[in-house]
């Protein structure tokens, strides 16, 4: 390994095939969140369930980024799944956070792809934007998908670590 790549931020170095999982919506994120949890389970990974369940109760999706990532810092899941209404202000506020790389995904190759090459830890839904079954097809591709750790990702999760520094 490189001097370049030996300060990497070792949260998401998954490598087995069950995982702990972190989930959390706020209430536009609801409607999806019980169908995510069951399926979780039955794909066999432990589930860290982080709330909310309801809908009725305007909260705000900072504080279920702020549980998501404090819960992948302190090493009590290994990736989390995060849901607000549109996904963009959960990756937004989970995205502040050291060694959080949040996206959001509505496409499979961006929820596979964004494991194997960015070391993606947390998968953004938008509860309002995608359906049950698309919302079923990306936390499959992110739970598959695994980092290749090949130099190239290496070097570039590097400089984001050096921008997390400043």
């Amino acid at each position: 390994m490189s001097a370049s790549t030996a300060n990497i931020n070792p949260i998401n170095s998954v490598q087995s095939n069950s995982m702990r999982i972190a989930i959390a919506a706020d209430h536009a994120g609801v409607p999806l969140m019980d169908p995510i949890l069951s399926q979780v389970r039955s794909l066999g990974h432990e589930v860290l369930d982080l709330g909310t369940h309801d809908p009725t109760q305007p909260d705000d999706y900072p504080d279920y980024a702020r549980a998501i990532g404090e819960a992948l810092q302190a090493g009590r899941c290994d990736r989390g799944i995060l849901i607000c209404g549109s996904g963009v202000g959960a990756a937004i506020a989970a995205n502040k956070m050291i060694g959080i790389r949040a996206c959001m995904c509505h496409d499979t190759y961006s929820a596979h792809q964004g494991v194997e090459h960015d070391n993606m830890n947390v998968l953004c839904l938008g509860g309002r934007i995608i359906g049950i079954e698309m919302a079923h097809e990306l936390v499959r591709a992110f739970l598959a998908a695994q980092f290749t750790g090949e130099e190239r990702h290496l070097r570039r999760l590097a400089k984001i670590t050096a921008l997390e520094k400043h």
